[in-house]
C-alpha cells in the first residue's frame, strides 16, 4: 500500500483575520463555514470537497486567483455582490479590459467573462462564465 494518497487532498489558503473570513465566506458569500479542531475554518463546498482557511501572522495577500466561481450569468452575479458591499472593481490595468462594473468580457483566445474581487484579507477571488 503507498504511503501517498490523494483520496483527502484538499487546498487552503491563509488570512490574516479567522473572524472575518468566517463572516465574509459565510454570511457575504453563503458557503458553509465551520470552525474544524485546529481553530481554522473549513469551506465546506456544495460539491463534495473543502477548503482549509488558516490565520497566519504577517499574512500578505495572494497575488492570484484563490478560489473560483463558475456562475451562468456574470453580470448578475456581480450585481448581486455589489449590493451585498463586495467590490469587482480591483483592476484598473488595461490588459485586463474590465468595464465599468469590473467584468473582462472574454473573447475566443482570452477565456470567458470574468469579474474578480477580494476577502477581507485581500486574496483574490473570482466569479466566472460557467462552462
Amino acid at each position: 500500500m503507498a504511503a501517498f494518497t490523494t483520496a483527502n487532498a484538499f487546498s487552503g489558503f491563509s488570512v490574516d483575520d479567522i473572524d472575518a473570513a468566517r463572516s465574509f465566506y459565510g454570511d457575504t458569500l453563503g458557503l458553509e463555514v465551520a470552525p474544524n479542531a485546529m481553530g481554522f475554518l473549513d469551506i465546506r463546498l456544495p460539491q463534495g470537497g473543502a477548503i482549509l482557511v488558516y490565520g497566519k501572522p504577517n499574512h500578505t495577500p495572494a497575488s492570484f486567483t484563490i478560489l473560483n466561481f463558475p456562475v451562468d450569468d456574470v453580470e448578475a452575479a456581480v450585481d448581486e455582490l455589489n449590493a451585498k458591499g463586495v467590490v469587482t472593481k480591483i483592476y484598473t490595468d488595461p490588459d485586463f479590459g474590465t468595464d465599468a462594473k469590473g467584468i473582462a468580457h472574454g473573447a475566443p483566445g482570452r477565456g470567458p467573462d470574468i469579474a474578480w474581487f477580494r476577502d477581507p484579507a485581500g486574496n483574490v477571488l473570482a466569479v466566472l462564465a460557467a462552462g
